[in-house]
């Protein structure tokens, strides 16, 4: 077929092979087959990248410049038939569009006012970050000009500015993800870079705009054009700017506050209309002289930043976006890029010249000025390389320079491989020279329940909890649970609320740092606005704050699901807290059926979050409680009134078989015990000494299973069960006389496993107890280790908390599993089997060592 046929007489569709058409020959079935092959190649480059913790635009890039002339296009017959040049207008107008949403979703990220309010420092090491490469880059298009055969048909102004801002520019998204990645979001660091990023980000369009409108047609019509069309082009966008700031952005505003988070629906309307905004702005842009891009992006700054009305634009939109245009948008700038154009020593020679000139130039200006900032220097080098990463607006700024015929092939070749070069070791060279300070600092302190209780100074004497969200739908239980716990005497109680947030592939950097600034921090309280906490969450934990002597601070964790367990153990180190409070992967809710019977519906919020539960249980440094909720603070009495929402009139159980997990889930009845609403019940199981089970000991031996997920864990290390036995009489002793006036102490004998599961089951079951309180049992009572046997459906959560979580058992109170820090460091658990019963009276556990293959949880 001709290459170079009239696109003219191009058809959209064909009539099938059976018809005598091949497919290939016609626009929309080529663009698909041309689709699926750059989403399929780049998804698997960015696969093989991802151990790397390399961005996305990097794999869609690479996989472009291996589909075009530099590699797959070597083979002509492959590059006529699957890219021919007639199919190039079409595929880009087609990621144009990705192009021009994508710029219109940078604008809305960018939010305006938090650039006027970073301060001199973010704007000293921005300005420094940009002259300093755009002053450097005109040395190097000088020695380009003279060097690359054909870059000096170019008129000088417009070759200077382009090259200026690609070696200037920061890539303001790609930025935002390489830092949540790194937990670096609501460090000095991030917070420095965020800001930077953003004066960066608005100093690059400006310059670009003044690009575009020097270099008009490019090449020869360029240097033909009257220097006051430039001036009237400049004017014209100038103005443009001006009417969607003076007009437009009101009439946004406008718009979203009829979208706020009390109206659950967003109108189909205002999308539509902001969509349509979109397109027509850059329709304006376009006619004026300026690329379409700056259209989408001016209007994207028009939008208020972090409402109902800005997620749901990005909800609708992102993915379709990123997730298929931008890709081929990308993959369009690779099969543009013809690495063969550089060859010979003198063009590498100028790869090495341009890519040094640009490190050197971001890196060393901007670690300068923040050293005169006085950032240490870790910091200051971290933040130069930061600031260098380019990526995605890098490639916008190469391929308008292309069209607009400023930059030929061999430019763009090397301006190219400078970008994916710089974007590529930012995130190895940052987490080389820089890594946060984690704790350590601070002598661990109340680190259990009992810890606490036994500290006889008034002023130390805080309970500190950090409790863990996943959605707002945890939040009543939390509350009432905390509540519970308020000690109304001398101690006081500090909630630390960490919304957890998985940081996914669509995951935009505006949602990632509208979160992890909503963080309770001073740096950010300072500028937070009312709007902001119309988010249910932030409200009804500032409403539960205005108590007197509840301390309640937010903070966010924006993390992938594989860290975010280091994040919540380093949060609870570092504030010192005595216990974490988690959320139940699954939770259940009773609902009325049509005949009176109740039916539980289950909310499963996924796997990944049981792994994280399983990873803090095992790393924490103190005590963990796992919530199981079953509308744990619903449908009961609150305080009237306006002010804060506390549930109260709560019944809890608190149920008793031994061992240290077991004593620390006996503390936190005492402290409930406390409260003048809530009423506690301890229930203590004990052997039939009638049927011989006191003196009973279960032999445990570890399996040999590879999952730990399917037996339950224990503690490996000899336990002596006499000084056990002691510290449990002593704990209850302690309990009932401190507290034998206000709770109801019951005891059950048991006399075979049976029992011990029916009996606590009817607990769960018999509607009498809004929370039972159990601990987890990692070193076993007798009791609890005739269960090691039965099929373990939640593991993590001990014999006991398994019984009572279990659906389809028909309970309905909510259950709180509880596991004491073991104090001495990591505590190693084992996976076991009960294989045998005797009765002997021995001291110590009789937990075998002799298995040769020990599983670890």
């Amino acid at each position: 077929m001709n290459t170079n046929m009239n696109i003219s007489s191009i058809k959209t569709a064909s009539n099938g092979i059976w018809q005598g058409d091949n497919p290939l020959h016609f626009a929309f079935p080529l663009l698909i087959l041309q689709s699926v092959l750059i989403l399929v190649l780049t998804r698997f480059l960015a696969l093989l990248l991802k151990p790397l913790r390399q961005p996305k635009v990097i794999a869609e890039i690479v996989g472009g410049i291996l589909l075009g002339p530099s590699a797959f296009g070597r083979n002509k017959t492959y590059l006529n038939h699957i890219f021919p040049s007639w199919s190039t207008p079409i595929l880009e107008s087609v990621a144009s569009i990705g192009l021009l949403f994508f710029l219109f979703l940078v604008g809305l990220e960018l939010d305006l006012s938090s650039i006027r309010r970073s301060g001199k420092r973010a704007f000293g090491i921005a300005l420094a970050g940009i002259s300093v490469p755009f002053f450097s880059g005109i040395g190097v298009a000088f020695v380009l000009r003279k060097t690359v055969d054909g870059a000096d048909k170019v008129g000088y102004g417009q070759f200077i500015v382009f090259m200026g801002v690609a070696l200037s520019i920061t890539a303001f998204p790609v930025l935002a993800r390489i830092l949540a990645e790194l937990k670096l979001l609501t460090t000095q660091v991030g917070e420095t870079a965020m800001a930077a990023a953003a004066f960066n980000d608005v100093a690059a369009w400006i310059l670009l705009a003044l690009a575009v409108a020097l270099a008009g047609n490019g090449g020869e019509g360029g240097s033909e054009k009257s220097p006051l069309v430039s001036v009237w082009v400049l004017l014209s966008g100038a103005g443009f700017v001006v009417f969607m700031m003076v007009v437009t952005r009101p009439g946004m505003k406008w718009v979203a506050r009829r979208c706020t988070y009390e109206h659950d629906a967003v109108d189909e309307a205002y999308i539509c209309l902001t969509l349509v905004g979109v397109l027509v702005s850059g329709f304006v842009t376009d006619l004026i002289g300026i690329h379409s891009i700056f259209g989408g992006f001016i209007f994207g700054l028009t939008i208020p930043k972090g409402g109902r009305f800005a997620e749901r634009l990005i909800e609708r939109i992102e993915d379709f976006v990123s997730g298929l245009l931008l890709p081929l948008y990308f993959a369009s700038s690779g099969l543009k890029t013809d690495v063969a154009k550089i060859k010979g020593g003198k063009a590498w020679g100028l790869l090495a010249l341009v890519i040094s000139t640009a490190c050197a130039g971001k890196i060393l200006a901007t670690f300068v000025a923040a050293m005169v900032f006085l950032i240490p220097t870790r910091e200051a080098l971290a933040l130069g390389v930061l600031m260098n990463t380019k990526g995605l607006v890098e490639l916008i700024v190469l391929n308008i320079g292309k069209e607009k015929k400023v930059l030929n092939d061999e430019v763009f070749a090397i301006l190219v491989l400078m970008a994916l070069f710089t974007t590529f070791i930012t995130t190895p060279t940052v987490m080389a020279v820089y890594k946060p300070a984690r704790g350590g600092s601070t002598p661990p302190t109340h680190r259990k329940l009992r810890d606490l209780s036994a500290n006889d100074s008034p002023v130390e004497d805080e309970l500190r909890i950090l409790a863990c969200v996943h959605s707002s739908g945890n939040v009543p239980s939390l509350i009432t649970l905390t509540e519970s716990t308020r000690s109304t005497k001398n101690s006081s109680l500090k909630l630390f609320v960490m919304h957890l947030v998985e940081l996914t592939e669509r995951s935009s950097s505006i949602m990632m740092v509208q979160r992890a600034r909503k963080n309770g921090f001073p740096f950010f309280a300072r500028f937070r606005k009312a709007s902001e906490w119309r988010d249910q969450m932030a409200a009804a934990f500032q409403a539960y704050s205005q108590l007197g002597r509840v301390k309640v601070r937010p903070t966010t964790a924006v993390s992938s699901l594989a860290t975010m367990h280091e994040d919540i153990c380093h949060v609870a180190d570092d504030k010192r807290v005595t216990m974490i409070i988690l959320p139940f992967h699954r939770n259940w809710r009773a609902f009325g059926g049509g005949d009176g019977a109740e039916e539980e519906v289950e909310e499963n919020v996924g796997h990944g979050w049981r792994v994280v539960n399983q990873r803090v249980l095992k790393n924490a440094p103190c005590s963990v409680a796992v919530l199981v909720d079953r509308g744990f603070g619903a449908g009961v009495a609150q305080t009237p009134g306006p002010g804060p929402m506390i549930c109260v009139g709560q019944r809890i159980c608190v149920l008793f078989f031994g061992g240290p997990d077991d004593r620390e889930a006996l503390e936190l009845g005492g402290r409930m015990a406390e409260h003048p609403a809530v009423k506690v019940t301890v229930v203590r199981f004990r052997p039939s000494s009638a049927d011989g089970m006191e003196g009973s000991n279960v032999i445990l031996r570890p399996t040999h299973s590879k999952s730990s997920d399917n037996h339950y864990s224990f503690i490996t290390t000899p336990i002596n069960r006499e000084k056990e036995k002691e510290q449990d009489e002593t704990a209850l002793a302690e309990f009932k006389s401190k507290w034998e006036a206000t709770v109801e102490y019951k005891e059950k004998e048991v006399s075979s496993t049976n029992m011990i599961v029916e009996g606590v089951v009817a607990l769960g079951k018999e509607m009498s107890y809004d929370l039972i309180v159990v601990g987890k049992g990692r070193v076993p009572s007798s009791l609890v280790m005739k269960l090691a046997d039965r099929p373990a459906e939640h593991a993590e959560l001990g014999p006991v908390g398994d019984i009572l979580a279990s659906s389809g058992k028909g309970i309905v109170s909510s259950i709180l599993i509880i596991q004491q820090h073991g104090g001495g460091g990591h505590v190693e658990e084992t996976p076991v089997l009960k294989i045998a019963q005797s009765n002997k009276n021995e001291n110590e556990l009789p937990m075998s060592n002799d298995g040769t293959s020990i599983d670890h949880v």
